[in-house]
């Protein structure tokens, strides 16, 4: 792989399409401290450089979403022009950092890999069950759990994409390694937590008061 230019561009999609069937009704348009979740995830990509920043979703601005979720991205990558790079984030995972925005294109932009997934060690033990019987037990220290934003290389996401369009992953990196590509890991972030059930946004408002000294 080649070394990025000086000028390559770190473009990002951000998804906001999603049914969320879970919660009981459309995440994005939640609001923590006042401001909706896609746009929180806007503001940090924003402050960390990014552009162009593409929104999949019934939001300002925004692009249409999909049936799938990577449905919604390959909407998404359709409206980036001119990137190097790409960065594929949920909206719905509001408290994403600066830091970690950084800690993913810096590893992505050496040049070395196709893409970067921020991971979490598990905390907990792991079992395969089936029929509601446990049939094995899993050595974690080989496991994590992955969040966005994930990064790419546009060329390679975009011929993943091409290459299986009816494989339903539920994430990006899933098809880039199912193409051959290489993917490495960055240190992610627990209170990066995807907003799922309503609880969840609690959490993440009693987060954002910590953080505020409140």
């Amino acid at each position: 792989m080649t070394t990025p230019t000086a000028d390559a561009r770190t473009a990002a999609v951000v998804v906001a399409a999603g049914k969320g069937t879970r919660y009981g009704a459309p995440k994005h348009r939640l609001q923590v401290d006042g401001v909706e979740l896609w746009r929180r995830s806007v503001d940090t990509l924003t402050n960390a450089g990014v552009d162009p920043i593409v929104v999949v979703g019934d939001v300002p601005g925004g692009v249409p979403g999909g049936e799938r979720r990577r449905d919604s991205v390959a909407n998404g990558l359709a409206a980036i022009d001119g990137a190097t790079w790409v960065l594929i984030h949920d909206a719905a995972r509001p408290l994403v950092t600066v830091g970690l925005v950084d800690r993913v294109i810096a590893r992505l932009t050496r040049g070395d890999v196709d893409g970067v997934v921020p991971a979490v060690s598990i905390p907990d033990t792991v079992k395969r069950v089936r029929d509601g019987m446990v049939i094995d037990t899993l050595d974690r220290r080989d496991l994590v759990t992955v969040q966005t934003p994930q990064g790419f290389r546009l060329d390679v996401l975009r011929a993943a994409h091409g290459t299986f369009p009816g494989m339903d992953a539920t994430d990006d990196a899933g098809l880039v390694e199912a193409n051959g590509g290489r993917v490495a890991i960055v240190d992610g972030d627990v209170d990066n937590f995807k907003v799922t059930f309503p609880n969840d946004l609690e959490r993440a408002a009693r987060i954002v008061a910590g953080s505020k000294g409140t």
